[in-house]
């Protein structure tokens, strides 16, 4: 086992417990720039505000001019863009240059008219990953989200229930680090697994198809929410060419040959530094400052299916993981590939047998071949985004549904059935970031996101309009992706995942007896079938998927890109990255330092006492940035941060224009609670119970104070979140939100902590958030309505509780006044559509008001998921 012990810059080991050897901290040493303020002001024009250099030029004429008035002898902190450049690109620390290579065709070209391909010079532009690699590992901003060996986990008490989370805890990498550790030249050292990704992107068809094709390059050492969040984690290293060609020759095996040839030779030329450090160990620096002994190898390749293809030189249509026929991708899983075999069969076979009987390109070898413990195909990783939500969801399932709906029903009924769908769809309740479909699903551009956002809507849309098989096909394949997104997956995640999977290749059956398929023979479908084996290897999915390289696209390509003239960008657009690295690099750097606590602001006003030894004392007074406005457009988000206790949190301000008692406040229309006051002494005899005499009167003296908002805190790792997994979201209980009318979202209130599941659960409807004193004592509340369970299991369709409204003998709902603690965070409702068409001119706002039953939302998000089921 690769043990990563600790050593000095030389190598030599140190003892048990040493303390890491560090440079001194250069404390105030703002180097290259003149002072922070010179450093905040070049991130906020050139990282943050991306600021075009003829505004930045005229932003430091107007800020020098301001001097001059008043005949101060001072300036600026650039004299112009220029300026700005220059100082960024002194930055030592994240440095990592860009070179290049050419690649030109070395076959028979013909005399005359040789296509043009043939005598073009292709440009590759790279960056050397094992400076790269030095950058990531001397980042201290990873300590403690890093893991320096493999291991294996398990559940507390359960020695059988392993747990696959971050990277390092899954089989590849304990594999890895027993080889490299049976080496005793490779005593004490620390396996880095070099994670690639690689992804072809179009930033601009509107001038013309402008594509690029980057390379980014992660370790396997840091953590998921790390990566997934970037936090300096991925990095562009290289820019590939495209070989175009005109109609005639685009598909000549000539052109073909040589465009995949032309993929594998940059790729080694790109990491030919990495070879000897994946067989000799070199030392460099770690997040924890510690030196030690490090042996790289391809851990992981992070690509959609095209590439996949690409890289390991197999015929399009056949399973880059296993020999399964492209004829037969509907049946279990083959015989894994593996380099060793491959190459056998290469010996031993025609390249036409290989072709036919293998899918295999027998003239073409992969470049990993070439490199210690290379094998393209054993670290291909799953791809949640490209194979399971754009993939099987949208590519196949919804396009299914509606061929079946067509070839049923005809096209004129088939599309009044989608047009209820696509209302059914339109009448969701709106849910902190939640995109909603205004028109239904009927949109041309399908993104990501879009995949994500309409399957945690598509069940109950489509329930009643399609044979319950297909409602179930689809319910069991949803379960599995939400189960294959978690952040932690443990061996009984693992066969639940392995239970949906058998379940939907069941049920999925029905598109075959109702004429909308044949066969399942997709390569992309069939590749979900692998991922059980793939999280024992590579443990949870979310830390490699594609969805990762394709949002670095948006700061790698898509910003460069824009900010650069136009005219050959590429050059442009590297620098551009550089300088997005190294500005990073130093933030990291002066935070390290303790150099950015506080504001600049606080500096300037010595808020911040530096004493003679250099030492700082930091002010106790922590800024208020007030309550967020109602027509905020952020309802959620990572939160930033180590993982805390979950906990729901009243806005930081009231609302002014509030009568002063609890008599008038529940006399308001959008309250209709006339008894508000009653309830509250209610709510106070069950908190004070036992410290109150049942005959004691109690009297509310306090005036209330009413929020428009509160804002829930949990820890959701699996969903976008911050670096130690933590999220918020806000809850509205609004009587004029976005100036669009009231909105009062629902909750999960806990009533039963020791039953796990959502049966411990009950579900309401915040129509109040307030604030009130008794005897000393601060009561922060909720007004809610309450919802109860139909049943006590799920809708055995759709997977989902369905609660009813709990009506009383008077006919009105159940309402009570609860503690904000005991509301666990947001719960999404959608309707029970029943058989009746939707009223075309439905107001999603109103469905709450309108619907008597409800499905409780298990698929709004991970965390739901998890808790709701």
């Amino acid at each position: 086992m690769a043990t990563a012990k600790p050593c000095d810059a030389d190598g030599n080991f140190l003892p048990e417990n040493a303390s890491p050897s560090v440079d001194p901290p250069r404390r105030y040493d703002w180097s290259p720039f003149e002072s922070r303020v010179q450093f905040e002001v070049a991130e906020l024009l050139y990282i943050k505000a991306r600021m075009s250099g003829k505004n930045i030029n005229e932003l430091f004429d107007i800020w020098y001019s301001s001097f001059l008035d008043e005949d101060l002898n001072q300036h600026a902190p650039f004299t112009d863009r220029a300026h700005l450049l220059a100082t960024i690109d002194q930055i030592e620390v994240g440095d990592a240059p860009w070179h290049a290579f050419s690649i030109r065709y070395n076959g028979n070209i013909p005399e005359t008219n040789a296509p043009k391909w043939m005598t073009d010079e292709y440009l590759v532009c790279y960056r050397d990953p094992d400076i790269v690699v030095d950058n990531f590992l001397d980042n201290p901003d990873f300590d403690g989200q890093f893991d320096c060996v493999a291991f294996e986990e398990y559940e507390l008490g359960d020695e059988d229930n392993r747990i696959y989370s971050n990277y390092m805890s899954g089989g590849f990498a304990n594999e890895q680090s027993d080889v490299i550790g049976e080496d005793l030249e490779n005593e004490g050292a620390m396996f880095v697994p070099l994670i690639i990704g690689s992804d072809k992107t179009t930033v601009s068809v509107a001038t013309g198809q402008n594509d690029f094709y980057p390379v980014y390059l992660s370790i396997g050492n840091v953590h998921n929410t790390v990566r997934r969040g970037h936090r300096n984690a991925v990095a562009v290293i290289a820019f590939l060419a495209i070989p175009n060609t005109d109609k005639k020759h685009e598909n000549s095996d000539a052109f073909r040959m040589f465009r995949r040839q032309l993929h594998q030779s940059s790729f080694s030329k790109i990491f030919a530094s990495m070879k000897t450090g994946m067989a000799e160990w070199k030392v460099r620096r770690c997040p924890d400052k510690h030196f030690r002994r490090t042996i790289t190898g391809f851990g992981g390749n992070i690509c959609d299916y095209p590439d996949q293809v690409a890289q390991a030189c197999i015929v399009q249509g056949w399973c880059p993981k296993c020999f399964a026929n492209h004829a037969n991708l509907d049946g279990e899983a083959a015989l894994p590939r593996r380099a060793e075999l491959v190459e056998a069969l290469v010996k031993a076979k025609t390249l036409n047998q290989l072709w036919k009987e293998d899918g295999i390109l027998g003239n073409i070898v992969p470049f990993m071949n070439d490199f210690p413990r290379g094998d393209v195909y054993r670290i291909m990783t799953p791809d949640l985004l490209h194979q399971v939500i754009k993939g099987a969801f949208k590519d196949h399932l919804v396009k299914w549904i509606c061929l079946y709906l067509e070839n049923k029903f005809g096209e004129a009924k088939s599309n009044a059935l989608l047009a209820e769908m696509d209302r059914r769809i339109a009448a969701v309740p709106a849910f902190a970031n939640l995109r909603r479909f205004a028109e239904g699903r009927g949109f041309k551009q399908w993104t990501g996101d879009d995949s994500k956002a309409l399957m945690k809507v598509y069940l109950p849309a489509i329930r009643g309009i399609v044979p319950d098989d297909m409602v179930r096909a689809i319910r069991s394949f949803m379960d599995f992706c939400y189960l294959a997104r978690r952040n932690v997956i443990n061996k009984s995640g693992l066969k639940e995942m392995q239970k949906c999977l058998n379940e939907f290749r069941h049920y999925r059956k029905i598109f075959i007896i109702t004429g909308v398929r044949k066969n399942f023979n997709l390569p992309r479908q069939h590749a979900i079938f692998h991922f059980v084996l793939h999280i024992m290897e590579f443990a949870a999915p979310n830390g490699l998927c594609t969805s990762i390289t394709e949002s670095k696209h948006i700061v790698a390509v898509k910003r460069p890109w824009r900010s650069s003239n136009k005219n050959q960008p590429l050059k442009q657009m590297l620098l551009t990255n550089q300088r997005f690295d190294k500005m990073a690099a130093a933030r990291v750097n002066f935070s390290d330092r303790g150099m950015l606590k506080g504001s600049s602001l606080d500096d300037a006003e010595n808020d911040n006492f530096i004493s003679a030894d250099g030492s700082t004392t930091i002010s106790d007074e922590n800024g208020d940035d007030g309550e967020k406005d109602d027509n905020e457009d952020e309802d959620d988000g990572a939160l930033e941060g180590k993982r805390i206790d979950g906990e729901v949190l009243l806005a930081l301000h009231h609302q002014k224009k509030y009568p002063l008692d609890f008599d008038s406040i529940g006399a308001l229309p959008s309250v209709g609670v006339i008894d508000l006051k009653e309830r509250v002494i209610k709510y106070l005899r069950s908190q004070l119970e036992g410290e109150l005499n049942a005959e004691e009167p109690i009297l509310l003296t306090s005036r209330p104070y009413v929020y428009h908002s509160a804002t829930a805190i949990f820890y959701s790792p699996s969903d976008p979140s911050g670096d130690g997994g933590m999220r918020r979201e806000m809850i509205r209980a609004s009587p004029s939100w976005r100036k669009q009318g009231p909105r009062y979202d629902c909750v999960y209130v806990v009533t039963n902590p020791d039953v796990p599941g959502f049966k411990s659960l009950h579900v309401a409807r915040a129509l109040l958030f307030f604030a009130f004193e008794y005897l000393g004592q601060r009561h922060e509340c909720a007004l809610i309505q309450w919802f109860e369970k139909v049943d006590e299991k799920p809708d055995e369709l759709t997977g989902m509780w369905v609660v009813e409204k709990d009506i009383l003998d008077s006919g009105s709902q159940r309402t009570s006044v609860v503690h904000i603690d005991t509301i666990l965070r947001a719960a999404h409702l959608i309707p029970v559509y029943g058989t009746s068409p939707l009223d075309i001119y439905h107001d999603h706002r109103k469905s709450l008001d309108i619907f008597d039953k409800f499905y409780v939302n298990k698929y709004i998000d991970s965390h739901a998921n998890e808790v709701a089921f």
